[in-house]
């Protein structure tokens, strides 16, 4: 069944969801994984020709970065921020409770469920009705703008993927996913390590793309091992709250982070290595993902299969005749 005829979230949707958020932010940059981490990771899990790949990876200018510019950067669910819990064997009276953070992990899944919808749309502007490649629709002569507004359909296709794509890497760097924790008490400097090697289940975003969102929500939940945690940190969560600080709560900065190989929680063992590492299997699993959804979206004239071609190939004009 074609996600067009399905319930979704459009681009203006998505951006007016925290549009009052974004009008009272500053524009320092966020502590996250860095944008040359971003970069490593993406180009690790995409296999595009070089300047499709570049416009999706670059530290700086790529859609995988759009998130941490302007004011995206301190809206805690496009990165996966404000998850945080401690269970009572850890830490007594933790001022969040499990369904809380499970809540927050649901927003950021949101925007990626939301990302995926959008770009499935987007993506039919890159072929004609008879499967023909639109040259003025996947041209890279002129470097995408990540702006939210309308441009060449490949821009378009980049843009939604980035911006979905960005939150997924984040989680792995920002939770105890992967992490080992480090030898002395287990509480709120070092929160348990789940170290899970596998990809997270609740990031199941085609699927969840097909369902109504209750459905998937209560999917996702299920999915949710109690003793995962991700950090607070000083941004807007889903409701639109922002924390002055983090006090008696698990930390992103103090805590969690594994933004860079210097962080604190990247210090123990090879947690660093397996936040990046998990990320770039997690890109993989979606590139796929979005792959397969073309092809049973557009089977008509084999479109999807050439909308894939214009997307990993620089001059698909003659690369997809």
């Amino acid at each position: 069944m074609s996600h067009r005829l399905l319930p979704s979230l459009t681009r203006t949707t998505v951006v007016s969801v925290f549009v009052i958020a974004l009008a009272t932010v500053p524009s320092d940059p966020a502590l996250a994984f860095t944008g040359g981490n971003h970069e490593t990771i993406t180009r690790a899990a995409l296999p595009w020709e070089p300047a499709t790949l570049s416009e999706m990876a670059d530290a700086r200018d790529g859609a995988i970065n759009a998130d941490d510019h302007g004011g995206y950067f301190l809206l805690g669910p496009l990165h996966c921020d404000n998850a945080d819990y401690l269970a009572p064997r850890y830490a007594d009276n933790y001022p969040r409770s499990r369904d809380e953070a499970t809540t927050e992990l649901l927003a950021c899944i949101r925007t990626s469920v939301a990302r995926f919808r959008n770009a499935v749309r987007a993506a039919d502007g890159l072929v004609d009705v008879h499967g023909k490649v639109r040259a003025d629709q996947s041209d890279l002569s002129a470097h995408c703008t990540w702006k939210e507004t309308p441009d060449r359909a490949k821009c378009d296709v980049l843009e939604e993927l980035g911006r979905g794509w960005h939150p997924l890497q984040d989680f792995y760097s920002h939770s105890n996913w992967s992490d080992r924790t480090a030898p002395g008490p287990v509480g709120l400097a070092d929160p348990p390590g789940l170290a899970r090697t596998d990809v997270a289940p609740f990031f199941d975003i085609r699927h969840y793309s097909a369902m109504k969102d209750a459905d998937w929500t209560r999917d996702a939940r299920a999915r949710i091992p109690v003793d995962l945690t991700t950090g607070c940190y000083s941004d807007f969560d889903s409701t639109g709250v922002k924390a002055e600080d983090c006090a008696g709560r698990v930390t992103h900065n103090r805590g969690l982070n594994k933004d860079t190989a210097a962080s604190r929680r990247s210090k123990t063992g090879d947690n660093f290595s397996h936040a990046t590492s998990g990320a770039t299997a997690e890109i993989t699993r979606q590139w796929n993902d979005f792959k397969a959804e073309l092809l049973t979206t557009y089977a008509d004239h084999r479109r999807g299969e050439q909308m894939i071609c214009a997307l990993v190939h620089d001059d698909p004009r003659s690369s997809c005749p």
